[in-house]
């Protein structure tokens, strides 16, 4: 365990840890296992506007040494049990059923997972007396819930009253965690957090990818963009696929040529070029690639792209106001 001494130990629990409290907490144990070794750690990307912050070796003052990740079914704990199995032996990590005020109560860090939906149950729990508002007191509490606001949980749990001195923090990761390659995005609290918090803050979500940081406000279109990009993407990485799969190409190798394509070229542009450059570079007059790209102009590709996303902003807005439904209104 990485710790500056046991009077500094620290407790991350997440709750409803189903596939993005998994990968979180996979990225943290395998950062703090002594056989892990990182080949990307110090590769991170910064963009010229600074909005990207860079990965850093130093590690903050305090970072948590125990965990507990709560979930309501046997089967989620025994995926948890399967996930975690190189780590549970080196690392104290407790896996709670239908226990999350138990859980918050021992935490110094509370990760928020739960679906939208069911974030005002989970904070609202109660046992004999003892309050989610209360166990909170003190803590660090970072939502992960797409769409819900800092205020809409501010609400749920205090009622118009004064908020207590637990500190809410929204953050938005992304499915690609599982492979420790998430954009996650960091909503700056207002007021800021403590130096060491915030140092925190920023390594525990760099252990599953790149992190940002931007206001509040550009959360749901960060929603859209950053945790539906990947379904988005993947439509995308398909249509390749069967394009070239209906001109004779096999399944798997189109598969694997569309997916190894994709990733090169965000590779270029993470490393500075352009996409408009890019593609200029392959469009030779004359060439196959121009004429491809007119049929997908043709098609409106890029403005039903951009729509979609648009789309997406709207309804992650939607979702936090606890709207059902909201696909089908529009």
């Amino acid at each position: 365990m990485v710790q500056n001494g046991t009077k500094d130990e620290m407790t991350l629990t997440v709750l409803g840890c189903g596939t993005l409290g998994i990968a979180i907490l996979s990225g943290i144990l395998a950062s703090l296992s002594p056989s892990h070794h990182s080949t990307n750690d110090d590769e991170r990307i910064t963009s010229p506007s600074g909005a990207v912050t860079p990965n850093s070796s130093e590690t903050p003052p305090r970072i948590p040494s125990r965990f507990v990740a709560c979930v309501r079914r046997p089967e989620s704990a025994r995926r948890i049990e399967k996930a975690l199995a190189d780590y549970i032996d080196e690392f104290p990590t407790e896996i709670l059923q239908n226990e999350n005020l138990r859980g918050v109560r021992a935490a110094d860090v509370v990760i928020l997972a739960v679906k939208p939906q069911m974030v005002k149950d989970v904070l609202l729990a109660d046992d004999d007396g003892a309050s989610m508002r209360q166990a909170l007191e003190g803590k660090l509490l970072v939502s992960i819930c797409a769409g819900v606001t800092v205020a809409q949980i501010q609400d749920i749990l205090y009622n118009g009253a004064n908020p207590g001195d637990a500190r809410i923090v929204r953050v938005m990761p992304n499915t690609a965690a599982i492979i420790r390659e998430s954009t996650t995005v960091i909503a700056t609290p207002s007021p800021p957090l403590s130096p060491a918090l915030a140092s925190l803050l920023t390594w525990l979500f760099s252990r599953i990818g790149l992190v940002v940081h931007l206001p509040s406000q550009h959360m749901d279109v960060s929603t859209a963009l950053a945790g539906s990009g990947p379904a988005f993407l993947s439509l995308m990485l398909e249509s390749l696929a069967d394009g070239a799969v209906a001109m004779g190409l096999p399944r798997a190798e189109a598969q694997l040529m569309a997916a190894q394509t994709m990733r090169g070229t965000a590779g270029m542009v993470l490393k500075g070029e352009h996409p408009a450059l890019v593609r200029e570079k392959v469009s030779t007059p004359g060439g196959c690639t121009i004429g491809g790209l007119l049929v997908l102009e043709e098609g409106r590709v890029r403005g039903g792209i951009a729509r979609g996303v648009r789309e997406a902003t709207v309804v992650a807005s939607k979702l936090g106001e606890g709207a059902k439904g909201v696909n089908g209104t529009r």
